[in-house]
Formats: C-alpha cells, structure tokens, sequence
C-alpha cells in the first residue's frame, strides 16, 4: 500500500485562499481615505475627495485660530498686567531725595529714589509666572490636536487637522513641526490666504506636512 504522501513531506498550504475560503480581512481606512501604496500624484485629481469629510473653510480656519489665541491668552495678559502693576506700585512707594544744584543762570532740581529691590519681586513673580503659563497653554494646545485634531477653538468651530493619506491625528510631533511652517506661511500672509483658492484648501504648513483641515459637523 502507497501512502499519498512519502516520510518528511507534507502538502503544501495554499498561499491564496481556494473556492469557498473567505478572503483575507482588508484593513479599512478612516474617510476612505487610499491604502498605503496608492496614494495619486500632485495635479492629478483625488479619486476619494468625494469619500473624504468635506474641508474646511478659510473662515472656519480663521476663527478657531482666533479663538485659540484668546483662550491662550487671556491668562497671560492679566497677569502680566498685574504683575506690572505690583512693580510701578513699589516703585512709587520708594523714598526719594529731591536735592537743588545752583547753576550759573537757574536752579536744577534733581530727585534720587531709593527703590527698594526687595519690593520688585513680587510683580516680577507674577510676570515669570504668566509667561510660564502662556506657554504651558501653547503646548497643551499642540498636544490635543496632535492627539484628536482638534484644539479648543477648532473643537467649538467643528474643524479638525488630519494626516491627508488616511485622515488620522499626525501626533504632537508633528503638530510642533507643522506650527513651526507656519512661518513659511507668514511670507507676507501668502500661506495664510492660500486656501482661498486652493482645491484642497491647505496652507503652505499643510502642503508641507501633508495635512487637510476637514469638517467634523
């Protein structure tokens, strides 16, 4: 009796599924956005523009940064404010000595204030701890859009920033890298106004990092 297979060979498995074996899972892509490999070239249309959340207007842009900037600041304003406020008060209080020096033609009155040093701290503390503050505000706001796309004031305006190959949150840091582009986007505000014409409505920074500003609600 043969046996259908000699000692130390086995059959080979099928590399591709057969008839009746369901096929591999597919790994589905946030916004249907293109699998990794197929992305489409610059000028050429997106085949997915029409699966993706719509994008962002400039206005929508322009009032979550707005808003950002009056949440990030707010804080540091008044605090700097008071701060200096406490410094001038010291200032004033200090004890000054007005002496008189006769000069040829007039007499030259000359005040000298004896400023207590020890009376700046205060004012100079709040100051240092309102910068400190300002930018704690700067990087917490970097790190939630990294995390979910969306700072305070894009959260409220309903826009969210998303990788542009497969609509996920580019991280903080790239987040970090992104806001530094934008400086490229300061050369006399081209970049800024960019999506006002742009068919993807991106900056300079966004073209640079890859990013889409999309619509959430």
């Amino acid at each position: 009796m043969t046996h259908p297979n000699p000692p130390g060979q086995y059959p080979a498995y099928p590399q591709q599924p057969g008839p009746g074996y369901p096929p591999f899972p597919q790994q589905q892509q946030p916004y249907g956005y293109p699998q990794p490999g197929q992305g489409y070239g610059y000028g050429q249309p997106d085949p997915y523009a029409a699966q993706r959340p719509p994008l962002a207007g400039w206005g929508s842009r322009v009032g979550a940064t707005l808003l950002d900037m009056l949440i990030g600041s707010v804080l540091p304003i008044i605090g700097v404010v008071v701060g200096a406020v406490m410094m001038f008060a010291a200032i004033d209080e200090a004890d000054c000595v007005t002496t008189t020096h006769d000069t040829a033609t007039s007499y030259e009155a000359v005040s000298v204030c004896d400023t207590d040093t020890a009376a700046l701290v205060p004012g100079i503390a709040v100051m240092g701890v309102s910068l400190l503050v300002a930018m704690f505000l700067g990087f917490w706001m970097m790190y939630r859009q990294g995390k979910t796309g969306q700072t305070p004031g894009k959260k409220a305006l309903g826009i969210s920033v998303v990788r542009e190959r497969d609509g996920l949150p580019i991280g903080f840091g790239m987040t970090f890298v992104r806001n530094l582009c934008h400086m490229v986007d300061g050369i006399f505000y081209l970049g800024y106004l960019w999506p006002l014409w742009d068919e993807k409505k991106q900056t300079f920074a966004d073209k640079i990092i890859g990013t889409v500003v999309i619509r959430v609600r």
